[in-house]
């Protein structure tokens, strides 16, 4: 009995993930630690072989299989070959925490990678004019910017030409600033800084469902389409993988660096690392390198991704 007792929440929580069934409270939160999870199976799957019990190993090692398929291609570099001489972006994805986070630090980390484009989350009028003092905008002078207070600000600062094409306004009263941009020598480019509702309680699970089905799909026949942010959400949520089936890559599982965690990160938090952090990027786009960055002042980490573009017309 206490082996079965072991045995039957991992196979629950590996038929949740692979038939995609976390939907409400709680199984939207804990989906998340799916990695965790993964590595966890390994204790019931040895007490059933030690105790040579068959019919539990046999379902114990089924849900080992089952969720070390769901996670472990994300420690594997796809060999997907980079787009024909196109040119290279370095983009940047910051979650300002309330508009709290160190400018002098996310201006530095934009000069130490020549950063292109920085997509900014909960970013405020005083998030705004700290960035404006560290001297953001000399560095990237264009700018489509919805400073908000609390949460719902959203942000997109670029080297290059941009159009403001608006600010996505979820039901939830979370937004995210749109920007097309011009990179020179490429295909046309629209970049949006995501920020959909974070399932942070029960009553808040639902909000987060309703506003991420609502993120743009991917255009493989128009222009290339860049979603950059905190999607509140990991590779482990069905919703964002249904995301990314509309025709976009997770930049850091294009290079292997999926378990690269980027929340939370600050001393009042005592919950595991999870990847709730993205850069994705149409299927014509080519990946090189993803890196995560801790800021002073934030519970997230800025990611970085250095990403090659279709040659175009511009």
């Amino acid at each position: 009995m206490v082996v079965w007792l072991m045995v039957v929440p991992f196979v629950v929580w590996a038929a949740t993930r692979v038939l995609g069934l976390d939907s409400g409270f709680p199984a939207v939160q804990l989906i998340a630690f799916t990695p965790y999870v993964a590595a966890a199976s390994l204790l019931p799957l040895s007490v059933a072989l030690a105790t040579r019990r068959v019919w539990p190993a046999l379902l114990a090692a089924l849900a080992t299989v089952a969720l070390a398929a769901c996670v472990l291609p994300r420690w594997v570099a796809d060999s997907t070959p980079e787009p024909d001489g196109g040119p290279v972006v370095r983009v940047m994805s910051v979650n300002m925490l309330f508009g709290g986070a160190d400018a002098a630090t996310i201006v530095g980390l934009v000069k130490q990678f020549q950063v292109d484009l920085v997509a900014l989350q909960e970013y405020t009028p005083e998030a705004k004019a700290g960035l404006r003092a560290a001297g953001l905008e000399d560095v990237l002078p264009n700018a489509v910017s919805y400073p908000k207070p609390g949460v719902t600000g959203s942000a997109v600062y670029s080297r290059y030409a941009v159009t403001d094409i608006g600010y996505r306004l979820f039901p939830s009263g979370f937004g995210q600033a749109q920007a097309a941009v011009r990179v020179p020598g490429a295909l046309d480019v629209r970049v949006e800084s995501v920020h959909p509702c974070a399932p942070a309680t029960m009553g808040r699970a639902g909000c987060w469902e309703r506003d991420i089905v609502q993120e743009p799909a991917a255009t493989p026949d128009g222009a290339v389409s860049l979603l950059i942010g905190d999607f509140n959400a990991t590779l482990d949520h069905e919703k964002f993988r249904a995301v990314l089936d509309t025709g976009y890559r997770d930049a850091a599982d294009v290079v292997g660096a999926g378990f690269e965690a980027s929340w939370p990160y600050q001393g009042k938090w005592f919950v595991p690392g999870v990847t709730l952090d993205h850069v994705l990027a149409d299927k014509r786009v080519g990946v090189r390198k993803v890196s995560v960055h801790r800021l002073p002042a934030s519970d997230h980490k800025a990611v970085v991704a250095e990403l090659v573009l279709p040659r175009g017309g511009n």
